[in-house]
């Protein structure tokens, strides 16, 4: 009955004194600044996605695919993630089961000895000076329950609740991160290959102009200082191309330790030219910020503070803690079930606080200074993220319009250098043309790389700047 009466009392305790949770107004506009220039807000993607879309239907490269599977299963920091949820998972577990009495089971069994000899009770044995006493019990109770008529418990349950779901978005947090990660330096590899390509073939161009200039030297046509400046181009191209071997060797590593292989050398064969990362239209709502996993983890923590809150102020009221037993209790282990033997205790315990030396003010102002701070962070992370998806936007139309103007000057260094090349060959312009129209046409080509570079790059983040991709029935849901 008495175990009945604590569940009675627990389901009683419903109540917090948790303010009720307001959402803050999102410090930002409505809209993005970036636009598409017919001028609407269309919700959607360059290329439909399906209902469930995910980082498989943005990055459309098989091999790409294949690299972010790998780092999703095997890479060591998402593995930390993914423990910190069954942390704060157990931990909230922990603070569930405080809302639910705790019943325990045990026995005892006590030998004492007692002085005199006069009125010796029942089952016990005479001793010079004293007697001895047995007792065995078996008992079935509930110790120190506190019945949560003031919500303290199950604020500091809500709070852990919040906690667990904030570690559950910072893993989702960590996976687009990852997906980013690996896609980023998957494209730093394509540019590699394709700059250290670029660099061996002029290197062997050189090496070949290096040959017709020693001719013409060695025939009188020309002095030796062109041969001794085209000996050093040779090698000034032979150390650009080393160094694109290693900055391509840097990235494999990055790949290795993202994927968690550092036994498997990554390779690609894709160019820079093809389209293997699905580009977002522009003029998104800024609402669809919602839905990144860093917003909703500060917003989990702020609903965690606002329970705390609740917790503090239960703390100015007082605590009412049960004890309870019931069992039999025996001198002999064989009477221990018979009848007569029964025996129970019933102690409720009620704390009230007088004086905490501010103890209790202080733990309140500090749930609200918490909860304001965690405000804070949660306007913070929304402007911080609008900013990144308007930077990316923005930057999807500049990026545009520079690899058309950087195509243009690319291929306009070539032809002027196919014309160096014909004028020295027929003895009409100097050397230090044909050298630098060489050097214009190596960095123009060179840029238009890194331009399509960035080009690709900037999809990835706008990628990690909306939370992973998007689709319409996100924004619906």
């Amino acid at each position: 009955m008495t175990i009945g009466a604590a569940c009675f009392f627990a389901l009683l305790g419903g109540c917090t004194l948790a303010p009720t949770y307001e959402r803050p107004a999102a410090p930002v506009p409505t809209t993005y600044e970036a636009v598409p220039p017919r001028g609407d807000a269309q919700l959607a993607l360059a290329a439909p996605l399906s209902a469930q879309a995910d980082w498989a239907e943005v990055f459309t490269d098989p091999q790409l695919q294949g690299l972010i599977r790998k780092a999703l299963a095997q890479n060591r920091d998402l593995r930390l993630a993914s423990l910190r949820v069954q942390e704060a998972r157990a931990l909230y577990g922990i603070e569930g089961a405080n809302l639910l009495p705790g019943v325990q089971a045990g026995g005892a069994f006590s030998r004492q000895r007692y002085s005199g000899s006069a009125g010796l009770p029942e089952g016990t044995s005479s001793m010079p000076g004293g007697y001895v006493a047995n007792d065995v019990r078996a008992i079935v109770g509930v110790s120190a329950f506190e019945l949560d008529f003031f919500g303290r418990v199950r604020s500091l349950r809500d709070a852990a609740l919040q906690e667990y779901l904030a570690s559950e978005e910072a893993q989702r947090a960590a996976q687009v991160s990852l997906v980013a990660e690996v896609a980023t330096a998957y494209i730093g590899l394509i540019a590699a290959n394709e700059q250290s390509a670029y660099a061996l073939k002029v290197l062997a161009a050189r090496e070949a102009g290096m040959k017709v200039i020693r001719l013409r030297a060695e025939r009188g046509l020309i002095d030796g200082l062109d041969l001794n400046t085209e000996t050093t181009q040779v090698e000034v191209a032979r150390a650009a191309f080393a160094e694109r071997e290693r900055q391509r060797s840097e990235i494999v590593h990055v790949l290795q330790v993202l994927t968690g292989d550092v036994a498997t050398r990554p390779y690609t064969q894709t160019s820079l030219d093809s389209a293997f990362v699905v580009p977002v239209a522009a003029g998104l709502p800024s609402s669809l910020l919602m839905r990144r996993p860093d917003i909703r983890l500060a917003e989990a923590r702020l609903r965690g503070a606002n329970a705390n809150i609740g917790a503090a102020r239960a703390a100015f009221f007082p605590s009412i803690k049960l004890t309870t037993e019931i069992g039999t209790a025996s001198s002999r282990f064989s009477d221990l079930f018979g009848a007569g033997t029964g025996v129970w205790s019933f102690l409720p315990q009620i704390t009230v606080p007088i004086f905490e030396g501010g103890r209790n003010i202080q733990g309140l102002n500090l749930a609200n200074v918490r909860k304001e701070m965690a405000v804070v962070s949660y306007e913070r992370a929304i402007q911080t993220a609008f900013t990144e998806v308007n930077d990316a936007l923005a930057a999807q139309q500049l990026l545009a319009r520079q690899l058309e103007a950087q195509k243009r000057v690319s291929d306009g260094e070539r032809e002027r250098l196919h014309l160096a090349q014909r004028r020295y060959a027929n003895g009409v312009a100097s050397y230090l043309e044909l050298l630098d129209a060489q050097r214009s046409e190596f960095q123009a080509a060179q840029q238009l790389i890194d331009v399509k570079q960035r080009v690709l790059i900037n999809h990835v983040a706008l990628y990690r700047a909306l939370g992973g991709g998007w689709t319409p029935q996100t924004e619906a849901s």
